[in-house]
């Protein structure tokens, strides 16, 4: 076989070889970046909800305001009213010579003007009785659906399990109690068995990690075409983010 021959097999194997690597690490970067997009769907659809509900409060709560500034208006024109319906008496003539009647004409006249001021004392306070039983009536419906919305939020937020650990606490764990780097495959491998009644998927743990460091809860180390993860030393804080990761492994578990 001539020299030429040799080289070009040689330089056959190498070009194999990188292409081959190049695969692999296609292949691990793909499944990454599709971990992440799911996380990050999953916080979309959470943020849309909480938005939703946001917005029906606030609604809620413009339209109680409103109702609480038209209760206060009528208070305030229900005085004016009132004073419209005193009826001034005609004036004596000077040589009247009849003042039993006059008396009796005042006493009347006073007579009618109580009856039809008491007359709209009781219309006026009706119709604000009214108004305010309508105030009420929209307030306990604003608040009855404002706990709905809450209690199904609630709901929704309850992670699969009760009182079971969540993955992505038990991931944090198992990265604390590490003196080396781990890979998503290993860690998935270690909860597994620490954990048989669970079904722990390397996908699931992979978003888990990638979640984590995201938060600064974890540090992402590459070697080769591997990627490794090792706990960061910033003290874990419980936020919002935790609860919806928590929520997306649920889900993916069941």
């Amino acid at each position: 076989m001539s020299d030429s021959s040799v080289s070009a097999t040689e330089l056959t194997s190498q070009y194999l070889a990188q292409v081959t690597s190049d695969l692999e690490h296609n292949t691990k970067e793909r499944e990454r970046i599709s971990g992440e997009i799911t996380a990050l769907q999953e916080q979309l659809a959470a943020l849309q909800h909480d938005f939703a509900v946001l917005q029906n409060m606030h609604q809620a709560l413009q339209g109680a305001s409103a109702a609480d500034e038209a209760r206060a208006a009528t208070e305030q024109v229900t005085p004016e009213n009132t004073s419209e319906a005193v009826v001034v008496p005609a004036p004596r003539t000077a040589g009247s010579r009849k003042p039993a009647a006059s008396k009796r004409t005042r006493a009347t006249t006073a007579k009618s003007t109580k009856s039809a001021r008491t007359a709209k004392t009781a219309k006026a306070t009706k119709t604000a009785g009214a108004a305010e039983a309508a105030t009420r009536g929209t307030a306990t419906a604003t608040r009855g659906t404002a706990k709905k919305q809450a209690a199904k939020k609630s709901a929704a937020r309850t992670p699969a399990g009760g009182g079971a650990p969540k993955l992505v606490d038990l991931v944090r764990q198992h990265l604390t109690e590490q003196n080396e780097p781990r890979s998503a495959a290993e860690i998935a491998e270690a909860l597994g068995k620490a954990h048989p009644e669970r079904s722990i998927k390397t996908t699931v743990v992979r978003t888990t990690l990638e979640s984590l460091v995201a938060r600064n809860h974890a540090q992402r180390s590459k070697q080769g075409t591997s990627v490794f993860y090792t706990a960061s030393e910033a003290a874990p804080v419980t936020t919002g983010a935790d609860t919806k990761a928590a929520e997306q492994e649920a889900r993916q578990e069941s």
